[in-house]
């Protein structure tokens, strides 16, 4: 839920009174972790809420913030602060039939 805050004027010089509400929002910026790869940002936060397809996806996540201090990562509780390791094992399969 978000707060909204209200605000009154009603002053002699004015023929009505002034209502006013507000939202206290902050602008933010979303962005997938293919189309973070060779940029730097400030402030990273990583869902690992559904698994990353790949290492590399995970490396260029994490790789793209400009301080280790600024990540923050939400994870599924049964995880313990660990991410499955994926791997596809029919994939690998059949690059062993060639």
């Amino acid at each position: 839920m978000i707060p909204r805050i209200q605000l009154s004027l009603s002053a002699e010089t004015l023929p009505i009174p002034l209502r006013c509400c507000q939202f206290p929002v902050c602008l933010v910026f979303a962005t997938t972790i293919n189309k973070s790869q060779r940029q730097s940002v400030k402030y990273v936060g990583i869902n690992l809420q559904a698994s990353v397809f790949s290492h590399g996806q995970l490396y260029v996540a994490f790789s793209c913030c400009t301080s280790h201090h600024h990540i923050r990562v939400l994870l599924p509780q049964q995880y313990n602060n660990k991410t499955v390791n994926v791997v596809y094992k029919e994939v690998l399969a059949r690059l062993d039939l060639r």
